[in-house]
């Protein structure tokens, strides 16, 4: 393919919005187009080779590689000048071009380099986005004040497709025992039933796995990995949530629960402004406590930037100020492994 065949397929390419065939055939060298450009702008080999602090010879050798490789020539050897040929007047928009988007590329990636000049894709878990996030994006956007942030939202598998597919960095969210995922341990929390002081339960000090089924549970969703681990528990504790209402605001299951139209299940921490004040009351779901791992979940064998670095820190820092169970995990540990360590916290006997 001659010169004019590569600059009319690169035209085509622009409408179709496609690459051109030649492409295939084709590879310009980027080092060959500044020799182009260069001996275009200076007209001189011996000027060009100073430009570009070559020796002149390389300059020549560049031009002829990419006449060869173009299949016609580009300048016409006028006496000591180099004048574009036609062809090579149709190859300069093009090279500029190029030249000018790679330039562009580099420039971009010396500033992602640059203290803080990057981006962060997080995904939460509701709990997590109301409770744990604010506290650490503060601290965080006071070390990276330019680094760009996106949020999304949604339960433990919701967000493992999303690191999967490559639309998330890290998740902040439950271990969700996923073996493509790695799960990097924060913190551990304990499930504990909310009821106001009235309630028969608090009054009584004392719950059977009868009245279980007689009483109103207030979840956040049926879907997330939290009501799961609770119906497992219960099942294996001989009760069963018959009676189960679904309200996605966690805010709002409180204020049900102080009013008594059920009881809610949530760790203490997320409701430590309700405890503090006795408006809420916390008791044990059971015999045997049930516990949750909290973490940073990553692609696995993916390196943590050092903006990622640092939020995980400062997560873990957060949630150490809080008066959590701190834990860090491995980043690289399997959902197997997380069993194993987990096993005798996850539920374990009480007292």
């Amino acid at each position: 393919m001659n010169a004019i065949g590569v600059i009319s397929a690169f035209r085509d390419s622009e409408k179709n919005d496609e690459p051109p065939e030649c492409m295939t055939l084709l590879l310009l060298d980027s080092r060959q187009l500044l020799a182009f450009s260069t001996l275009t702008r200076l007209q001189s080999f011996t000027r060009s080779a100073k430009a570009l602090s070559l020796t002149q010879s390389a300059i020549s050798h560049a031009i002829k590689a990419l006449e060869d490789d173009v299949g016609t020539r580009l300048f016409d050897r006028i006496g000591k000048r180099a004048l574009l040929t036609h062809a090579g007047e149709a190859l300069l928009g093009h090279s500029e071009r190029i030249l000018r988007e790679m330039h562009d590329a580099r420039a971009k990636l010396e500033e992602l380099q640059d203290w803080g000049q990057s981006r962060l894709r997080l995904g939460a878990s509701p709990t997590a986005c109301q409770y744990l996030l604010p506290t650490v994006l503060r601290e965080f956007k006071q070390s990276f004040p330019s680094c760009q942030i996106k949020i999304e939202a949604g339960e433990a598998p919701q967000l493992c497709e999303l690191l999967l597919s490559n639309h998330l960095d890290l998740a902040l969210t439950l271990d969700p025992r996923n073996h493509d995922v790695a799960f990097r341990t924060l913190f551990t929390d304990e499930l504990m039933l909310l009821a106001p002081p009235l309630h028969p339960w608090v009054q009584r000090q004392a719950i059977t796995p009868e009245s279980f089924s007689r009483e109103t549970f207030i979840v956040y969703s049926r879907t997330g990995t939290t009501y799961r681990m609770v119906e497992e528990y219960l099942h294996a504790e001989g009760g069963d949530l018959t009676h189960v209402m679904e309200l996605g605001n966690l805010e709002a299951i409180k204020e049900l629960c102080k009013v008594g139209v059920g009881v809610g299940v949530m760790a203490a921490w997320v409701a430590e402004k309700e405890l503090k004040e006795g408006s809420l009351i916390a008791l044990p779901l059971g015999q045997r406590t049930l516990k949750r791992a909290w973490g940073i979940a990553s692609l696995r064998e993916r390196r943590f930037t050092l903006v990622e670095e640092t939020f995980a820190g400062l997560a873990e820092s957060v949630a150490e100020i809080r008066g959590l169970e701190v834990g860090r995990g491995d980043a690289t540990m399997s959902p197997d492994e997380h069993s194993q360590k987990t096993a005798s916290s996850t539920v374990e006997a009480g007292g």
